[in-house]
C-alpha cells in the first residue's frame, strides 16, 4: 500500500511504500551518510524479509529513495528503530512526513503507544519528535557504542495513557 504527501507545501510529492529488497542499495547509501555505525545490507534484508515484528517504509520521489523509517510492533507497543533522510533533503519536511506515516501505520497495526531512542546531542530530531507529541520519559546511559553517548527514551501514546 502506497500513500502520498506534500512536503513543506512546495508541491514536492513523496510517495510512501513498504521497503522492498530493490530499495536497499539506495537505503544503504542514505544510511552510510547518516549514522556513525550504519546498519549493513544483511541487517536491512533481515528486517524486510524475515523479521515478523518489523515494518519498514521508504519515502520516494519518483523512483528515488529520499528517506526511510522502520519500527517493530511487539505485543501492543511500537518501537521506532531508525529514521533517516537523504542529506540533500533534510530540513524540508521529509522526516516529519516519514514519522507521521509511521505513526499512522502504528495505529492501523494496533499499537496504542510508540517509543524511540534518540541521541542526547541530536537536538533537531528531539525537536521534531516533541513537535509530534513525543515526551521524554527516560535515559539509556552510554547507549551508543561509537562514543558512549546517552540516549533519551521518548514515548507517544496514540490512545489511552499519558
Amino acid at each position: 500500500m502506497a500513500t502520498e504527501a506534500t512536503i513543506n507545501g512546495q508541491g514536492s510529492w513523496l510517495q510512501f511504500s513498504v521497503m522492498l529488497p530493490q530499495h536497499l542499495d539506495q537505503v544503504l547509501a542514505i544510511e552510510l551518510k547518516s549514522f556513525p555505525i550504519p546498519w549493513s545490507q544483511r541487517a536491512f534484508m533481515f528486517e524486510v524479509m524475515e523479521n515478523d515484528f518489523a515494518f519498514y517504509l521508504v519515502a520516494l520521489q519518483g523512483e528515488k529513495v529520499v528517506g526511510y523509517g522502520g519500527m517493530w510492533i511487539v505485543l501492543d507497543e511500537a518501537h521506532i528503530t531508525n529514521v533517516a533522510v537523504h542529506p540533500e533533503l533534510r530540513g524540508r519536511g521529509v522526516g516529519r512526513a516519514l514519522m507521521m506515516e509511521l505513526l499512522s501505520r502504528a495505529v492501523v497495526l494496533g499499537a496504542p503507544g510508540i517509543t524511540l531512542e534518540v541521541r542526547v546531542s541530536n537536538q533537531v530530531a528531539r525537536n521534531l519528535y516533541k513537535s509530534l507529541g513525543f515526551v521524554e520519559k527516560g535515559m539509556r546511559r552510554k547507549y551508543y557504542s561509537d562514543n558512549n553517548e546517552d540516549a533519551i527514551i521518548m514515548w507517544l501514546y496514540l490512545r489511552g495513557k499519558n
